[in-house]
């Protein structure tokens, strides 16, 4: 998995590089079939947002976190995609259990 943490108008210290890296462990708990990760912060004026992009096995799932401190920026941010990731993995098992459970045609014993 590769993960970018890139900063626009911001510089990346090391404490925030690991705050964020901290917080997408847990997303990586839910699923762990990520292939990258891209994170973008960005400072606005009195804004801190904060954006995400997770490309997974079949999807991309991209957010966005607007709030008054960059780390609340994170936090709100991860909680959005961390959600994004339970829905989808819920949707390919419910999925697999569907096609698993369908019947199987059965050929008659007479032809």
């Amino acid at each position: 998995m590769n993960l970018s943490i890139s900063g626009h108008h911001l510089v990346v210290t090391p404490a925030i590089r690991e705050y964020v890296m901290n917080k997408i462990e847990r997303v990586l708990r839910h699923f762990d079939h990520v292939i990258d990760i891209q994170v973008i912060l960005s400072v606005e004026k009195l804004k801190h947002l904060a954006e995400i992009t997770v490309h997974l096995k079949g999807k991309d799932i991209h957010c966005e976190a607007q709030e008054d401190n960059l780390y609340a920026a994170i936090d709100t941010l991860v909680d959005k995609v961390d959600r994004q990731v339970i829905k989808y993995k819920d949707k390919i098992q419910t999925t697999r259990v569907t096609i698993d459970e369908a019947p199987k045609r059965q050929i008659p014993a007479d032809l």
